[in-house]
């Protein structure tokens, strides 16, 4: 009977003893999880559609400050645009790499086949 190994233990992971590595354990990705990488998905793509159309409202804002001196004003309005985008580029960046990393994630959960909790 000596030879037997015990039962399995229910738990949490048992710890390496110091000084000895072990691999850090990733955390379950939970359902949450999963809603909020599609909502940050489609956030990037809802300000990358919002930043591609005002590029090309300020061109043609540009046009028609160019046709007549009376619609200078647009010209003005296109410049703020540029504003706008350059400031919206920083998010856009912080948004795409933050849900890259999060897809990436639970694909890979999905692969080793385990289900959200």
């Amino acid at each position: 009977m000596s030879d037997q190994q015990p039962p399995p233990r229910w738990g949490p992971p048992p710890v390496a003893p110091y000084g000895v590595y072990a691999p850090p354990r990733a955390r379950e990705v939970t359902a949450s999880y999963r809603r909020w990488t599609v909502v940050l998905t489609w956030a990037a793509v809802v300000v990358a559609a919002l930043m591609a159309f005002a590029l090309v409202m300020s061109i043609v804002f540009l046009v028609w400050a160019d046709q007549d001196t009376r619609n200078a004003a647009y010209g003005y309005l296109a410049l703020v645009l540029w504003v706008g985008i350059a400031a919206a580029v920083p998010v856009l960046i912080a948004a795409v790499v933050t849900a890259r990393d999060m897809r990436r994630r639970v694909r890979q959960q999905n692969w080793t086949g385990n289900t959200p909790s």
